[in-house]
């Protein structure tokens, strides 16, 4: 007895969809140039193998059952994603990587991010796209480590990987900013570390898996308050839950409102130079999808944008 698997064929889905057009077993055959017998036959096997009746033969119409339009529907769809997927793989085979994952920093700019992939998938790509939220050191561990191809945020004063390219996005400014009704933001300034170490830190967790990850501005023995990501860390400073750097773009529109309060410090303000990263191959091995994100990447507005340094719309090489 045949199974589902033996007769579901685009032919047989095929089939199925001209007999319910011509409105008869005759005329489907005549219009598939097949005897109607063997027509027939086919569609038997079909009824056969999925233990339903596809057709009504009470009249001399072929009406469709409700079992045989649903399988008309999702017939219509499978040949359309069988289509599809052959168009995908003709695509694949001109360059397009089938799949593009990208790692992003919690300190780059989510908005910019998503223009750029607004502007990637507008292309039609065959390539689907992924993006991970990391942090810290592992934004380049997800690039090492082969689960993406591209890393977004990379803190470039850390030690040099093999068989990885870099290039700067631009330097990250910091700001020390406490919520008003912190006890810090009656404090006198500039803040010492004394005094800051009083009260709790509120710290970005590092997504590395190995490994002690980095820590930027922490004070030994200070209380932490360990958060997933950047916008996490400045909703906890604005409810006061403690203090810390937060990068000057995030931190401005919220000192500007009043609702965060920037803070002199005796000690040198962080800056980090952040970058982003790919592996190192030549350019005729590079994926298509993989050069245009390298391309749009050039583009000193972008990167900008990507720093949160422009607020505007991204632009475009």
């Amino acid at each position: 007895m045949p199974t589902p698997r033996d007769v579901l064929t685009p032919a047989a889905l095929a089939m199925l969809e001209t007999i319910a057009q011509a409105g008869s077993f005759a005329a489907a055959a005549r219009a598939s140039n097949m005897v109607p017998s063997a027509l027939t036959y086919r569609v038997r096997r079909m009824e056969e193998a999925l233990d339903v009746l596809l057709f009504d033969r009470s009249t001399r119409r072929a009406r469709l059952t409700d079992a045989g339009t649903e399988l008309l529907r999702e017939g219509a769809r499978l040949l359309t994603d069988i289509d599809a997927v052959a168009n995908r793989v003709k695509r694949v085979a001109t360059g397009w990587e089938s799949q593009l994952t990208i790692a992003v920093d919690t300190i780059i700019n989510r908005s910019t991010v998503m223009e750029l992939c607004e502007s990637f998938l507008a292309l039609n790509p065959p390539t689907r796209l992924k993006l991970r939220d990391e942090t810290l050191s592992g934004t380049l561990e997800a690039l090492s480590s082969g689960q993406a191809d591209l890393a977004l945020g990379v803190v470039m004063n850390t030690d040099s990987k093999a068989g990885l390219q870099r290039e700067l996005l631009g330097a990250v400014r910091f700001v020390f900013a406490v919520s008003p009704h912190h006890p810090l933001a009656r404090a006198p300034e500039p803040l010492g570390d004394d005094a800051i170490r009083r009260h709790r830190a509120v710290a970005v967790a590092d997504s590395v898996q190995r490994g002690s990850g980095l820590t930027i501005g922490l004070l030994p023995g200070q209380d932490v308050f360990t958060v997933s990501d950047m916008p996490a860390k400045l909703a906890a400073q604005l409810r006061g839950l403690g203090s810390g750097f937060l990068p000057t773009s995030l931190a401005q529109p919220a000192i500007d409102a009043g609702r965060l309060v920037a803070k002199r410090m005796e000690r040198v303000v962080p800056q980090i130079q952040v970058g982003y990263a790919w592996r190192k191959t030549s350019r005729s091995t590079q994926g298509r999808a993989l050069q245009w994100w390298l391309e749009h990447l050039k583009n000193p507005g972008t990167r900008a944008a990507l720093l949160g340094e422009l607020r505007s719309s991204t632009p475009h090489p």
